[in-house]
């Protein structure tokens, strides 16, 4: 296989994380430059394959989640992820059972569900847990 070949996977693997951002296809990218200049050394097509198949999924299993780490330290959460791990007030006691409770957080109120299933009276201080739909799934805090 000529080895231009190997060059226009490399663009193809480009064009398509470009269009994506999953840091996926930048990895096969890296294993078709690798395999581009071993395919200048040999024509062996079968050794080509499996350089590019070897270093591909090397880059992609080893160097993938230290770049996803650091792709996603500076992302700044916001709307829902920005209000988990947030405490508030129970304005309106909580009680999963009869579908009841309101929480003021950060100045709006929001229906609660408690997490663990227990009443949490109106005045407690909780955590919001997680966001199922527009409820805030909440704990009550300890002090």
């Amino acid at each position: 296989m000529p080895e231009f070949v190997w060059l226009i996977i490399l663009a193809l693997c480009l064009v398509v994380e470009i269009a994506t951002l999953g840091l996926v296809t930048i990895w096969f990218a890296g294993g078709a430059l690798v395999t581009f200049f071993v395919a200048m050394v040999t024509d062996n097509l079968l050794i080509q394959v499996i350089v590019f198949l070897v270093v591909s999924l090397v880059l992609l299993f080893f160097t993938r989640p230290i770049a996803k780490k650091f792709y996603n330290a500076k992302r700044t959460k916001t709307n829902v992820d920005s209000v988990i791990g947030e405490q508030c007030k129970v304005t309106e006691t909580i009680d999963n059972f009869n579908g009841t409770g309101i929480v003021l957080l950060n100045g709006l109120e929001w229906t609660a569900r408690s997490k663990d299933e227990t009443v949490i009276e109106a005045g407690a201080r909780v955590k919001v847990c997680a966001v199922d739909g527009v409820k805030a799934i909440v704990e009550k805090v300890t002090e």
